[in-house]
């Protein structure tokens, strides 16, 4: 989230790293700028450099509180007024950060960029006690402010990062006066408080490791040990002291759930609305932003300007946050760090109408999984999209692979046994895999999972030809529960003929029910969001559904008491429904894009 340390290069290149390091002690720019292009930084379709580069060090300005803001700044040799790249970032200073730090400002600088890293409120040089995403927009107008006061600045701005320094763009994207004229931001969107709070439910990993992470003024590496220890335990706002130590801000995404005035200082009010400059978005599909990033894209191609619109691109690539999963089968990785820089430079020289190659980036890109390719795309959702159900039938035991649990695009004709279970929050079913921060994110197994009689297992038969699902994922389900509050989780799991499950994507609805009256049960109708995704369920694959009502610690458990969840510590089991009939026609609701050929 606020992962300063890897800015775009994976591990490997740590020995690399190391020569640049002497290189630079050295003084030998051009051994770094020679050794970073050809190792390092991705060429492919980007225009050559040309430029030297002289660097300032510690360059900044006083904020109206009297908070200082520190940047280095990265000059291209040669030219008096250029374009700028803005990146706000919370920066920790250590030997292999600065090194990546300068490799990237060189990059962009030798291209006739002058390149401004301003270390963010709290964070290395810059003044002020670190609190995540909260200064940022009152921040950035000033840096703004004093950016159109540089002898340097042409009045064309650039701005790039993800995460929290993709936060930062946000907060000044409305800003004309000056403000940025193109966006770059991946794996961040308009709302944390959504992507802190998917279906109600908060984000427990993600919340801890954040908060673990960066708590202070530099990054730390996290134990996930200690993460583990935190999030065993009731109260779940104490989280953070068992996992190593009280967090203000941790305390306060929990606290202020419901509080529209703490979140709006975070993600403003319609942001993508009032947008004043294309935006290229970045996301993965193991990502927590994803289902918000997505939204905000489709927010602003209905709502922003039709000249900001028009020019807005999406790329969704196999990736979680900052990372790239290892996905099933002998797939060619597709490294984050390098595709997130990769694009940059073509896509702001097009904006500013910097040299003479041809852009062709197109509207929507995405990954496919199963077929493991990039494809290209006019808008999302795809317009050929055809929503299908596929109906939960059994006999009441679906609690179990050897159930009677299917998946099919037929309505029950009559009545049928509901499957029922127990939650119980003190034996939760654990997180596999999913869109969470940190190393366990991405694609994992999910047959042990499987086996626990409180996960309902609903699949199809065989496929006979490959199915391509791309697009949002629903269930629809009708479910009835012995506790005032529960919850209900819902994933998408493909099948491998040889029975290996791999998660795909799930979701979470967390809400309170009224109880059974007279011991008969009255179902109420419930929708689970299970993200957007792309994937080819290949020949012999099976759809499989999973149903539970817990997915910890990828989301905090339900006590199923009704208490405040922050606060609450004791738990009761609950008796859980599902009802699959004509009646109750419970269904997986799949974008299935038809296809001609594989």
């Amino acid at each position: 989230m606020v992962d300063s340390r890897p800015m775009i290069f994976p591990s490997g290149c740590f020995k690399i790293f190391i020569f640049i390091g002497f290189a630079t002690f050295l003084g030998c720019s051009a051994s770094i700028d020679l050794i970073a292009n050809r190792f390092m930084l991705p060429n492919k379709g980007v225009r050559e450099s040309s430029h030297g580069v002289w660097t300032e060090r510690g360059v900044g300005f006083t904020a109206s509180d009297g908070i200082d803001l520190v940047a280095d700044v990265y000059h291209p040799k040669g030219i008096e007024k250029t374009p700028t790249i803005l990146i706000r970032i919370p920066y920790t200073k250590t030997f292999i950060n600065g090194i990546k730090t300068d490799v990237v400002g060189r990059y962009w600088a030798r291209r006739g960029y002058t390149v401004v890293i301003q270390q963010t409120r709290g964070r290395y040089k810059s003044g002020g006690a670190f609190y995540p995403l909260v200064h940022e927009r009152k921040d950035g107008i000033e840096t703004l402010q004093w950016l159109k006061k540089q002898p340097w600045y042409n009045e064309d701005l650039a701005m790039w990062g993800g995460s929290a320094f993709g936060h930062t763009q946000w907060a000044v994207a409305d800003q004309t006066d000056p403000g940025p004229d193109v966006l770059f931001v991946h794996i961040a969107s308009t709302s944390f408080r959504k992507m802190f709070y998917p279906g109600n439910a908060f984000s427990l990993e993600t919340g801890l490791f954040w908060a673990m992470r960066s708590r202070g003024h530099k990054d730390h590496k996290v134990n996930m040990a200690d993460l583990i220890r935190g999030v065993e335990d009731f109260p779940i706002i104490e989280a953070d002291d068992r996992a190593g130590g009280d967090t203000d801000f941790f305390n306060d995404w929990l606290e202020n759930q419901h509080d529209d005035a703490y979140w709006e200082e975070i993600d403003g009010t319609d942001r993508t609305h009032t947008l004043i400059c294309p935006v290229l978005l970045m996301a993965g599909w193991f990502d927590p932003f994803l289902p918000t990033q997505t939204e905000d894209f489709i927010n602003i191609v209905t709502h922003a300007k039709e000249e900001v619109a028009s020019e807005t691109r999406l790329i969704i690539g196999p990736w979680g946050h900052a990372s790239s999963p290892k996905l099933p089968g002998d797939v060619e990785s597709s490294p984050y760090r390098n595709e997130s820089i990769a694009p940059s430079i073509p896509w702001f020289d097009h904006q500013f109408g910097i040299g003479d190659r041809r852009f062709d980036m197109p509207r929507v890109k995405i990954f496919v999984m199963g077929e493991n390719r990039w494809r290209n795309e006019n808008e999302w959702p795809l317009a050929r999209t055809r929503y299908s159900g596929f109906y939960l039938h059994s006999n009441g035991d679906a609690g179990s692979l050897d159930g009677s649990g299917t998946l099919d695009e037929n309505v029950s004709k009559g009545d049928e046994v509901p499957d029922r279970y127990v939650y119980d929050p003190l034996r939760p079913v654990p997180s596999a895999g999913g869109a969470v921060l940190g190393p366990r994110s991405g694609v994992q197994l999910q047959n042990t999972l499987e086996e626990r009689a409180d996960v309902l297992v609903y699949s199809t038969s065989p496929l006979s030809e490959p199915l391509e699902v791309t697009g949002p994922v629903q269930a629809v389900l009708y479910v009835s529960t012995s506790v005032p509050s529960t919850d209900f989780t819902a994933k998408l799991v493909d099948v491998h003929p040889d029975g290996s499950a791999y998660n795909i994507c799930d979701g979470i609805i967390r809400q309170n029910y009224k109880q059974a009256i007279n011991g008969e049960n009255n179902p109420t109708r419930i929708e689970i969001d299970l993200w957007p995704t792309s994937n080819v369920f290949l020949k012999g694959h099976r759809i499989r559904l999973e149903i539970s009502s817990s997915n910890f610690p990828r989301y905090d458990r339900n006590t199923n008491t009704g208490e405040l969840a922050p606060t609450a510590t004791k738990t009761v089991s609950a008796d859980q429904t599902i009802f699959h009939s004509r009646q109750y026609p419970s269904r997986l609701i799949l974008p299935i894009i038809p296809r001609t050929e594989f």
